[in-house]
């Protein structure tokens, strides 16, 4: 099945890969381990849904945003791939970086809308290690960043 099939199963559309807001490249590729930089939370239509989770944003919220980050980690990973879920052995690890207080300490919750919509568009492969990290601020004024290490079938 295509990446995109699955993501219209699931009521959602796989947006274009971002492009590269700096002097890095989107992902790298060594061997059957595919590496995907930090994809922030801006929808398809440009707005960055933004800001510090535990003060103007709510949990709720940024867990939506690591979602929209995780809708664009997929993009970059169906650009690497050309599509196909079969290519995918494994979504070896997650890093999850949340724009939050100093108080907030829910950080795995708010990864959570991420890893959720990983496991649910690539199933058993999509299950795996995880790091959720609160950070002061991320590019662009994003409340979750979210990066990746795919395992993939060698040909």
């Amino acid at each position: 099945m295509s990446i995109t099939a699955k993501l219209k199963e699931l009521g959602h559309d796989l947006p274009a890969a971002p492009t590269p807001a700096a002097n890095y490249v989107p992902w790298t590729r060594a061997g059957n381990l595919l590496t995907i930089s930090g994809q922030v939370s801006r929808t398809p239509q440009g707005e960055m849904l933004g800001g510090t989770v535990g003060g103007a944003v709510s949990p709720e919220d940024g867990k939506k945003a690591a979602e929209v980050a995780a809708l664009n980690l997929i993009a970059q990973i169906a650009a690497a791939t050309e599509g196909e879920i079969g290519g995918i052995s494994r979504i070896l690890r997650l890093g999850v970086f949340v724009a939050s207080t100093p108080e907030f300490t829910g950080q795995s919750q708010v990864a959570n809308g991420a890893s959720d919509l990983i496991a649910a568009v690539f199933g058993e492969a999509g299950r795996h290690a995880r790091s959720a990290v609160g950070v002061a601020a991320l590019p662009g004024g994003a409340s979750v960043e979210v990066e990746a290490t795919v395992e993939l079938v060698l040909p």
